[in-house]
């Protein structure tokens, strides 16, 4: 495990922490970090092929494991520590799990044998996709042990994929479905019904992320064809676009918000893939916003917690890890 190291200077904006590898060789991807700054995501190792589920905490990295299979990810982490996220099992399928006190606990599906998890709040409830008994993938929101099938717009295709990919303390959750002719939507779902979110004038979009105030976060295709990062502040409000970094292209995906409406996510740039923060209005690459010289190129933002840390993926000296940004 590489000891985590951290860089601050009086012209950053935030100082980055190193979260390391669980193997020497392999790699790290940071999804979810809670207020207690505690990070989860996935490690890989070079020599076995395996992705792990990895817990930060207290300045160190420690695996959480698989549910037995060769690769797992998690994709939220609460103020109690819980992690959940999805993990092939023994059989190389692919389960949804909600792990406490480091035991990992594989919570079922929707009779179709599969499923995965990407969100959870701090009550514990756990959202993502599930497969059917007829084989459609529908988000689902797992909750008092029990898991909840909320429906599509319509989708009825077995190839469409439906997902929940947020929900916040209210019980309110984000995602994205497909509609009876195949186009596809951001979603809120709540007290049962389920609310389309409109576009930035093109034909599509995705729900990623919602806060405690119920503002969401995700991507939608504006006149142009362009894809945008945007912020509703509620299911059928209008959606307002975030922009571009001064020298993006097209493509901005906003992935997580906190309850200050701060915006974190990855954008297309210059031919790569670089992180932004988008706050007060404007939007920033955050590899502006770390020490110059620190060899680290950060390529995608994932999550943020209520203090403003960031967490995601960059490289550093040619290795993929995962980082913590705080802010200075």
């Amino acid at each position: 495990m590489m000891a985590s190291a951290t860089l601050s200077s009086a012209q950053s904006s935030y100082s980055i922490t190193d979260l390391g590898v669980i193997d020497s060789n392999g790699y790290s991807l940071a999804k979810s970090v809670n207020t207690a700054g505690q990070v989860t995501g996935s490690a890989g190792t070079t020599n076995t092929n395996l992705s792990e589920v990895f817990l930060y905490s207290n300045g160190a990295m420690s695996s959480l494991g698989t549910l037995g299979g060769s690769s797992g990810i998690g994709n939220a982490i609460n103020a109690s520590g819980q992690v959940a996220g999805y993990s092939q099992n023994a059989s190389k399928t692919y389960r949804a799990f909600l792990s406490s006190g480091g035991s990992m606990k594989d919570i079922g599906d929707l009779g179709g044998g599969s499923a995965v998890a990407y969100g959870m709040n701090d009550l514990g409830f756990v959202v993502g996709s599930a497969v059917t008994k007829n084989g459609e993938n529908h988000p689902f929101l797992y909750r008092n042990g029990k898991m909840i099938d909320l429906g599509t717009l319509g989708s009825k295709n077995n190839n469409w994929w439906n997902v929940a990919q947020a929900v916040n303390n209210s019980g309110v959750v984000a995602g994205t479905s497909y509609d009876a002719t195949g186009n596809f939507f951001g979603f809120v779902w709540k007290a049962g019904k389920m609310t389309k979110m409109g576009t930035l004038g093109g034909a599509w979009s995705q729900g990623y992320a919602i806060n405690g105030k119920g503002q969401i976060t995700g991507l939608a295709y504006t006149k142009n064809g362009s894809a945008h990062a945007f912020i509703a502040n509620c299911g059928s409000c209008p959606l307002k676009d975030l922009g571009t970094i001064t020298g993006g292209t097209s493509t901005v995906w906003g992935f997580a918000i906190n309850d200050a409406g701060v915006v974190v996510g990855q954008t297309t740039f210059q031919n790569t893939y670089h992180a932004f923060v988008y706050s007060g209005g404007k939007m920033k690459d955050l590899n502006s916003l770390i020490l110059a010289g620190s060899g680290w190129e950060l390529t995608e933002a994932n999550g943020i917690n209520s203090a403003g840390q960031i967490v995601g993926m960059g490289t550093i000296h040619g290795q993929q890890h995962g980082y913590l940004l705080t802010p200075q």
